[in-house]
Formats: C-alpha cells, sequence, structure tokens
C-alpha cells in the first residue's frame, strides 16, 4: 500500500492511487501500440470502462469523457459521486425513502478518460444493494452537470438514477447452466463454434408474456411447464402454446426511455430529499434520504436511449436485481428433453431523442424518423457499442435479431454516396460471447428491408443482401415483415410472387406471417377496406383468424422452407398494439395513430370487463363506443390542426362551451352529453390531454397481457399447433429449398385462393409430402390427385386443420370441399417417417 492509501486506508471509499496507476499505465501501452488500428486501441480499452467489482473487494471504474475536454475546470470540480444505502431496500415496494451515505471521490483524468480503483464500495446481489454512483462535475457558471456510466450493468431504478454496481463475476460463477455452455462453446481460442439454428421460434413480449409481466414471471411459468412434463403431466392448452419451440426471441428488454414533464435529466424514481446545498463535494459522507420509486416504464421495446442497452430493463424485474434475467436463462437451458435457446432482439441502429440528455453528444450524426442516428463511424463509438453488445450477450443468450439493419447508414465521402454499414452488421454478428470461460458465436437474424424507406421498397427489396455476405445468418423474409395485412381480401393471392420466393429461396428466411409488427399492422386498416369476410362475423374475430390461421401454420410449418415463428399474443388471441406512457411529447399523437385498436381488438363484452380500461372508464367513458367516438375524432382533429394541442383543445372545449374565436364543427362529439363526459371536455388543456393518453396507453397494456386471455385458448388449435412443431422438428429436410422434382403451385378462381404441392425429401427418396391448403374466399372442391398426378393408394393423411373433418371421415381425396383456412398434409405411405 503507498503512502497517500495510507492516509486513505480509515476513509470509508477512497481511490487507491497505486492501483489506479497500475490501470491508467495499461491505457497508456495500449494506445501506444504500433501493432493495432485506432478502433482496435478502443476496443481494447472500452472492456475496462464502466463498473467492475474485483475479487479483492475494489472496484475499477472508466468514463470516456470527451466532453470534459472542452471545459476549463478545476480537478476537484470533477469527481464521482457514490451513494451507499444505510438501510435495507425493499425491492417490491412501490416507493419508500431510504437513507444513504454519500461519498465524493477524485478520480484521475488521463486523456479523454477518468479513471479510479475505489476501495469501499458496496457490490450488489440479489439480496443486498450496491453503491450507485455517476460522475458529477461543475461548469464554470457554477452548474451541476452529471455524467451517467453508459456501459451500466443495472439500473434499478431508471435511465436518469445513477447506475449500481453490481458482482457481476460472482452472479456468473453461480449460475445454473454451466454444463449447457461447457458442452456448446470452447475454451480454446481458435475455432469458435456458433450457435445452430433453431427449427422454430416463439416470440414474447416481457411485459405482457405472463400475470407477473417480469422475468421473474416468465421463469415461474417455465419451471411449472418443465415440472410438469417432467412428471408426465397432461399441459393446460395455455401451456402448450409456450413449448414445443427450440428457441424463444424476446422483444428488447434493454431499458427505455422514461416519461419526463420537462426535457431535463434529473431522476424522478431516485429523488434525493436531502438539501445538501447543491450536492457540494465538500459535504460527501453526509447521510442523505432518498425516496425511491419502483420503475412503471410500459413500452414494447424499441425506444431505447442507448445508455445502459447491456443492462436489464428495471421494468422487467419483479425484484429490480439482474439475476432474475439469468435465472430465466437457466431455467431454459435446463428445459426438459431439450435446451430452449434463448435470443436476443438488439436495437443498435438509433436512439430516442431522450439519448442526448443521458449519454455525449459523438453517440449520435443526425435526427431520423426514429429519434437519432447512432454514429456507428466514429472508431469510439463503434467500439462502445460492440462492448455493450459483448456484455448484453454474456448473460447466455444463444442468438441475436438485429433490428432495422437497413438503419445502419453513413455517407461515403469516397464513393459520395449514403451507403449500409454492412461491416458493422457482420461485427455485430461475429462478436464472440464468453461465460465462464466457455466462448461461442451467436446464431444471427437481420430484420433487413432495404432500401425502405424508399418509395417502393416492398417491391425492391431481395431479403437476401445480409445472408448473401454472411450465408449462416437469417433475415426476416417479406411475409414476416413490417407492413403485411392477411384481413384483406385477396391478401394472399397478391402476395403470390413472395410465396414463391419464400418456397425458392426463403430456407434462411424467419416466416409465418404473424410477429409484434405485422400483429399491430392489423390495427391500422381503414375501416371501410375490404377485408376478407370469410374469415369471421366481427372485426374482432377476422384480425385473430387471419393471423393465427390454421392453413397457414399447416403450409409453414408442414411444407415451406425457412424458419417459422410464432407470437405468443397471437396464438393467445391476445390484443397488441405499439403501446408506451413513456412518452410526453409525442404521447396524444401515438394513441391518435393507434385508434384502430379500439375497433379491431377492443369488445364490448370485453371492455365491460371489470379489471379492463379502468382509468379511462374512471374518466367517464363507460362504454366503448364513447371511447371509440371520442378517440376517432380526437384523431381527425389532430390532422385537420396539423397536430397543434392548444388548437385542437380549443376545438373540443368550443362543443361545450364559449370560446372566443372557435365554434363546434365536431359533430362526433355533440353524443358526449352526459355530465361526466361535459366537465372532462370543459376541463380539458395541454396537461389533462396528455394524462388522458397516458392512462389510455396504461390500459391497454394491461389489456395487452396474455393471462386475461387463458381461459379462451381452444385445445383443438393449441393442440394442433404443437403437433405442428414437433413434426417440423422431424423433418428437418423441410427446412430447405423446394428442389427440381418439388412441385408448388395455386389456384386463385371463384373466390378462394388454394395452394397446393408436393415435396420428396432428398436424403430419402420414399419420404414424400403433399400438401392443400384453401388460404381464403369461398369453400371450393378439390382435385389434388387429379393436380399432383398422385395415385390414392400410395397417400394417407398426416393432418388436418382442426376445423376439418378428422382424417378417417374424409373418404375421396379427388373430390373433397375446403372452405377458408381448411387444409391438410399427406404422406406417402411407403415412407419411413425420416427423424434426420
Amino acid at each position: 500500500m503507498g503512502i497517500e492509501d495510507k492516509k486513505e486506508e480509515n476513509k470509508l471509499v477512497y481511490l487507491v492511487e497505486e492501483e489506479t496507476q497500475k490501470l491508467i499505465k495499461w491505457v497508456k501501452n495500449i494506445e501506444k501500440s504500433d501493432d493495432l488500428t485506432i478502433f482496435e486501441k478502443n476496443q481494447e480499452i472500452v472492456t475496462r470502462l464502466g463498473t467492475h467489482y474485483r475479487s479483492d473487494g475494489l472496484t475499477e471504474i472508466g468514463f470516456w469523457t470527451p466532453k470534459l475536454m472542452r471545459e476549463v475546470l478545476h480537478p476537484k470540480d470533477i469527481y464521482l459521486e457514490i451513494f451507499t444505502p444505510l438501510e435495507k431496500i425493499d425491492w417490491r415496494k412501490p416507493s419508500q425513502n431510504i437513507k444513504f451515505r454519500r461519498d465524493c471521490v477524485c478520480l484521475e483524468r488521463y486523456d479523454i478518460y477518468f479513471w479510479g480503483v475505489i476501495a469501499g464500495l458496496q457490490a450488489g446481489t440479489r439480496d443486498n444493494a450496491g453503491s450507485f454512483y455517476w460522475l458529477r462535475y461543475v461548469t464554470p457558471s457554477g452548474k451541476v452537470e452529471i455524467i451517467r456510466d453508459v456501459m451500466a450493468y443495472s439500473l434499478p431504478y431508471g435511465i436518469f438514477a445513477p447506475a449500481e454496481l453490481y458482482d457481476i463475476d460472482s452472479l456468473q460463477k453461480e449460475r445454473a447452466d454451466i454444463d449447457y455452455f461447457k458442452h456448446t462453446g470452447t475454451i480454446r481460442d481458435k475455432k469458435i463454434p456458433r450457435v445452430s439454428d433453431p427449427r422454430h421460434i416463439l416470440q414474447l413480449h416481457v411485459g405482457t408474456a405472463t400475470q407477473e409481466g417480469t422475468f421473474e414471471g416468465l421463469t415461474h411459468l417455465y419451471r411449472t411447464i418443465g415440472d410438469k412434463i417432467r412428471k408426465n403431466q397432461t399441459l393446460s392448452p395455455y401451456e402448450q402454446n409456450y413449448v414445443g419451440y427450440d428457441a424463444i426471441q424476446l422483444l428488447p428488454v434493454e431499458p427505455t426511455i422514461e416519461y419526463r414533464r420537462d426535457f431535463s435529466n434529473h431522476s424522478t424514481m431516485f429523488h434525493i430529499t436531502t438539501d445538501v446545498n447543491g450536492l457540494d463535494r465538500d459535504l460527501s459522507h453526509e447521510p442523505i434520504v432518498v425516496k425511491l420509486s419502483k420503475p412503471n416504464t410500459q413500452n414494447w421495446g424499441y425506444d431505447v436511449p442507448i445508455l445502459g442497452s447491456n443492462a436489464t430493463n428495471p421494468s422487467f424485474l419483479g425484484t429490480l436485481r439482474p439475476d432474475e434475467l439469468f435465472d430465466f436463462i437457466g431455467v431454459l437451458h435446463n428445459f426438459p428433453e431439450k435446451p430452449i435457446k434463448l435470443i436476443y432482439d438488439l436495437v443498435y441502429g438509433h436512439a430516442d431523442n431522450q439519448g442526448e440528455l443521458l449519454v455525449n453528444r459523438l453517440f449520435f450524426k443526425g435526427p431520423n424518423m426514429y429519434g437519432q442516428d447512432l454514429n456507428h463511424q466514429s472508431p469510439m463509438v463503434r467500439a462502445l457499442l460492440l462492448e455493450m453488445q459483448r456484455r448484453k450477450i454474456n448473460t447466455g443468450a444463444d442468438g441475436i435479431r438485429i433490428d432495422g439493419g437497413q438503419d445502419f447508414r453513413f455517407f461515403n465521402p469516397l464513393s459520395g454516396r449514403v451507403e449500409y454499414d454492412d461491416q458493422y452488421l457482420l461485427a455485430m454478428s461475429d462478436v464472440v460471447q464468453e461465460v465462464e470461460g466457455y466462448k461461442r458465436r451467436l446464431f444471427t437474424i437481420f430484420e433487413d428491408g432495404r432500401p425502405w424507406p424508399e418509395e417502393g421498397w416492398e417491391e425492391k427489396s431481395t431479403y437476401l443482401d445480409l445472408i448473401k455476405l454472411k450465408s449462416e445468418s437469417y433475415q426476416w423474409g417479406p411475409l414476416i415483415f413490417a407492413h403485411n395485412t392477411p384481413a384483406l381480401k385477396g391478401f394472399w393471392d397478391r402476395k403470390w410472387s413472395r410465396v414463391c420466393e419464400v418456397m425458392t429461396q426463403g430456407q434462411n428466411w424467419i416466416t409465418g406471417c404473424g410477429n409484434h409488427d405485422t400483429f399491430r399492422r392489423g390495427n391500422q386498416i381503414p375501416l371501410d377496406s375490404d377485408v376478407n369476410e370469410y374469415l369471421g362475423d366481427s372485426l374482432n374475430e377476422i384480425i385473430y383468424n387471419a393471423y393465427d390461421n390454421p392453413a397457414v401454420a399447416l403450409w409453414v410449418y408442414g411444407f415451406s422452407p425457412g424458419l417459422p415463428m410464432d407470437f405468443i399474443n397471437v396464438l393467445m388471441h391476445t390484443p397488441w398494439m405499439f403501446f408506451r406512457n413513456t412518452d410526453e411529447e409525442y404521447g396524444v399523437k401515438v394513441v391518435c395513430e393507434e385508434v384502430g385498436f379500439l375497433d379491431w381488438r377492443i369488445t364490448e363484452q370485453l371492455y365491460q370487463r371489470d379489471d379492463v380500461f379502468t382509468r379511462m372508464k374512471s374518466w367517464g367513458f363507460r362504454e366503448l363506443h364513447q371511447l371509440k367516438e371520442f378517440t376517432h375524432t380526437l384523431n381527425s382533429t389532430m390532422i385537420a390542426k396539423d397536430y397543434d394541442l392548444e388548437e385542437v383543445i380549443l376545438a373540443c372545449q368550443s362543443c361545450f362551451k364559449e370560446v372566443d374565436g372557435a365554434y363546434c364543427d365536431l359533430e362526433t362529439l355533440k353524443f358526449l352529453k352526459q355530465a361526466e363526459m361535459i366537465d372532462f371536455l370543459q376541463s380539458l388543456d395541454s396537461d389533462r390531454l396528455k394524462q388522458w393518453a397516458n392512462m389510455f396507453m396504461e390500459d391497454c397494456y394491461q389489456v395487452c397481457n396474455v393471462s386475461h386471455y387463458f381461459e379462451k385458448v381452444d385445445p383443438a388449435y393449441t393442440q394442433f399447433n404443437l403437433s405442428l412443431r414437433h413434426f417440423r422438428s422431424q423433418h428437418n429436410w423441410l427446412h430447405n429449398n423446394i428442389q427440381g422434382s418439388d412441385r408448388f403451385n395455386r389456384i386463385s378462381e371463384d373466390g378462394a385462393t388454394i395452394f397446393y404441392g408436393i415435396r420428396n425429401n432428398p436424403d430419402n427418396t420414399d419420404e414424400k409430402l403433399a400438401l392443400v391448403v384453401n388460404l381464403e374466399g369461398k369453400s371450393r372442391e378439390i382435385n389434388l390427385l387429379d393436380w399432383l398426378q398422385l395415385d390414392v393408394d400410395e397417400w394417407e393423411i398426416v393432418f388436418t386443420t382442426p376445423n376439418l373433418s378428422p382424417p378417417d371421415d374424409i373418404k375421396d381425396l379427388n373430390c373433397f370441399p375446403l372452405a377458408q383456412s381448411q387444409g391438410f398434409l399427406l404422406k406417402s405411405k411407403k415412407q419411413e417417417i425420416s427423424n434426420k
């Protein structure tokens, strides 16, 4: 221990000078290296940024601070501010006041970094809170500013609160699935294996996939299902919808933006109530009181600030501890019969505008339609983003889905064109995971619809660009991309060219038609559209039967190439939309854009349940038609007033009271004559309308939880879908594109669209499958054996859709009526079912 260390040893928290200088020397040696490029040097340095709790009880910490290079500051005006709890935190409490000890420590500045090795910090564990921290500095004008840890492992109180120091190394050592990584990874540096591709994927949104809406809830669900399987107990129909998959793909689970009434970077969930004179650093060691509020951000996941992208959204953690995620992954990897892979959905192509409040501006290169484009061409930003991804996948994921690959673009001064940053996308695919010494590269899916958003992109996009560059990767195929609406009449007929592409070149595509994007897209179909009335008697029936269609499932799982994916809300016939209670600025606009949700998803029967839309009912919207009329009127008024909230409010108020210079032209509002509605509209102002929009989103989030619909799941359909998944697993050759001897065709006439064909196992000439499905329209007599020139005595039925007669009741395959959403799959009687 050095002289300075001895002076400090009696303090609770202090900088260990000798260890700090070792860390800085390491950085200097990397920067002096002649063997590394600037980017490679940055890649090395970023591995030490953030906080790292060491086995000797010390904590390494590093901040990238290019902003401070331009500031003339006294060294004592820049300090690490640390909050260590003096009381036990109840992680489940919605709100609590906790005493903290506050310490301030000056780090060592070197170049564009601040480094330190600190003694006395408390590391978080499953049971205990760690020290919270951020970097503070005082500007020459006396303003106190914050620099947050972009690489934080734990953000229990949100993105605007200080980060929590966490003992990640111990968490890794204690994980329950070490043997899984031992068998699937390598400890060698050469020939690092890539995780194999799954046969089928289930997509989940953590916040709505269980009653609890947390990883804790998912762990309990899969542990319960696993125990039943081990005991040979029958699964309930809704439980069957969660199993039979090789992989689970989660919608983004990193922290999202938070609701803010002003454009400030102060935390509302970590609120310091003690007055310590602006938190001057000389008042360190003084106890303070912090009001902690449990996060309740409700967002479908794609509105990210980038800060904390390797952490987990605290709203998905019932205990606010990172251990919950590790528990869930462990249950999946130890699932009976075979492990279930986990796939992360990574959002590194853009950031929400709130990110400007939280991370250095060098992360951004300018605005886009989502918020901000990320500056992937900066060697440092590029290295930081890849390091965040590395830390994220080190939690134990098996695959990644890269959101919005077409958004990774840059201006190339050498060519004078805007080009796609394919090299960065490929680098994301090649990031090496290391769990307790075992290394792997992950299975990769790219969502890439280039040249989106260029006009005509749907016809121009090939969905093959990245597969050509990395043959083992996958892309979202054209039928599972965002702009698909199978509820419309003639959809499958119009998509025939894309269907043919799926059959002939889709073996590396994610297939199916129901996911978080397409399922939401159905809400946006105009009410005067020509919908496929054969799908149901109401909009509600039509939308669910369009996406959860047994004929489509039979084609996708029993006959089509590629990798099928289902969305749990589709399978459970659960409402879904683009929800977020995190947006103060555009919240009203988003509600207006989602107005179709009420028309397509919400029935009067559902609305009248006591446990749904409780907030809207408390504001006077007792009947569904009232809420529909108001939201439709609000939407049309927003468009007419060019989204000027003040003008919209005047228009609404004028219908029920005199407003200078305004008159009521909103005839649809005049039906709202009851006192509650009149009071609501007369008192309407900007804040009240924003509050209403936020409560609307929270009601919608609640009604999108699948647990409300468990009892209505049809057991015949869940068993059918589960059997299809098992069939797919036993026929891996179906994954490949159709061959020259295979046949696939359609008949589109008499108001029906029929797909039919025959496929041959290339490795077993006796194994053949034949399919016929009616995807839309009138019932039609099928003549499958004539169409395919088959001998009826050589074929038998493997599957019929649940809405069709059982196989034994079908006597004549050459003259059989097939109605909307019906179909069957045949196998040749000679074949010995392959288990390859």
